[in-house]
């Protein structure tokens, strides 16, 4: 993989990660990015230092990880406890704020606003 530039599925997870809706084939019938923070993001996406796509990698592996983890909460729904262990009751919400502050932490490192989607969360988040 190349250093000097994220590849488009990495810029895909970006925003997605950051709360932006998908861009869609703007190349191909003209851009409806139409507000500055896309275009902020956008640009940045494009122009970072080979040292900030290190960091940004290790970030998108990180939170490909943490996106998992509210599923596989599933697997512990229908047991309380069994023998000595005793279910974490919050394990779901404690692994969806988790991985909410490390997309906020990716919204910080990269220097945007959080996208439009952060509004319409419809779970309530504690930070």
């Amino acid at each position: 993989m190349l250093e000097d530039a994220l590849s488009e599925t990495e810029k895909v997870n970006v925003r997605r990660y950051c709360w932006y809706p998908a861009r869609g084939n703007s190349h191909v019938s003209g851009s409806w990015l139409y507000f500055s923070h896309y275009g902020i993001l956008e640009h940045r996406l494009c122009n970072f230092s080979n040292e900030e796509i290190k960091i940004i990698r290790i970030m998108l592996s990180n939170l490909s990880i943490l996106e998992k983890g509210p599923i596989s909460s599933a697997d512990n729904l229908d047991t309380y406890k069994a023998a000595v262990w005793t279910h974490n009751k919050n394990e779901f919400s404690d692994r969806v704020n988790l991985f909410k502050q490390q997309r906020l932490e990716l919204v910080k490192f990269i220097g945007i606003d959080v996208g439009p989607g952060f509004q319409s969360l419809s779970i309530k988040f504690s930070v």
